[in-house]
């Protein structure tokens, strides 16, 4: 492979994605298998490639941005998030602020409206939900999955608010799609949502390198109401949160000081 820092260069213009803010060996690993899955054997034959091939361009963005994710993750987390920290949102405020920054196929944006749905009306509930890959909002937005997707959720919301489409499929009912507004964000140029309750960002993180996750922790503490929670992955503990402003209140959640 040829200069890659010169393709960090072209795809940032290309696509407003600043490779530098992930760790270098793991994104140009995975980087350099879908270049030689493609045929291609340097980065400025790809980046000419993918400037003229709408296809390759949206799996490179698509490839790029990890996407795994599935309802209820982390069960127990979750479980935290309902019993012990939504009746302290909940008495602040009857119509909560929620982000779910990074949210992939949306899975955990509509786990929250779930969890919600139990304590307010649907119809009061917003969330707002955002992502770097635009294909991936898509798909969110259809709000299909596979069984995979659904092992944990609870039976009530199975029966409840997911339809069998086929052998492999369900999809999510509409009622719940209605309750959350999916946007394209890009964590680290993008400007913030204000005053949130809540700020959901889990098993994302990961992959950047340290300066950006301070940036983005910082970033997140300003779009917090004071008092208000980040919520974040099993492997993204914030190391002496308290220089950044937060106050750690259970293992995995934030509150803003």
């Amino acid at each position: 492979m040829d200069d890659y820092e010169t393709f960090k260069k072209d795809i940032f213009a290309l696509t407003q994605i600043d490779l530098n803010a992930y760790k270098e060996r793991q994104m140009r690993r995975r980087i350099d298998s879908l270049i030689l899955k493609n045929g291609f054997h340097t980065y400025r034959e790809y980046v000419m490639a993918i400037k003229g091939n709408r296809a390759l361009f949206e799996e490179f963005v698509n490839y790029l941005t990890i996407n795994v994710s599935e309802f209820f993750r982390n069960p127990e987390q979750w479980t935290i998030l309902e019993k012990e920290l939504l009746p302290i949102i909940l008495s602040g405020t009857k119509s909560p602020k929620i982000w779910s920054a990074a949210c992939s196929t949306g899975d955990e944006p509509y786990t929250i409206v779930m969890i919600l749905s139990k304590y307010m009306p649907l119809s009061s509930i917003r969330i707002i939900a955002t992502d770097i890959d635009k294909v991936i909002l898509e798909k969110a937005k259809a709000g299909l999955y596979n069984e995979k997707s659904l092992r944990c959720v609870p039976k009530e919301f199975l029966d409840k608010y997911f339809t069998k489409v086929n052998e492999y499929t369900y999809k999510i009912a509409d009622e719940i799609k209605r309750c959350v507004e999916f946007k394209n964000h890009n964590l680290l140029k993008d400007e913030y949502p204000k005053d949130c309750d809540l700020i959901v960002c889990r098993n994302v993180l990961i992959y950047f390198t340290e300066e950006a996750k301070t940036e983005i922790y910082k970033n997140f503490n300003k779009s917090l109401k004071k008092g208000g929670y980040l919520f974040v992955g099993s492997t993204e503990q914030i190391i002496q949160s308290y220089v950044l402003n937060y106050e750690t209140c259970k293992s995995f959640f934030y509150k803003k000081m």
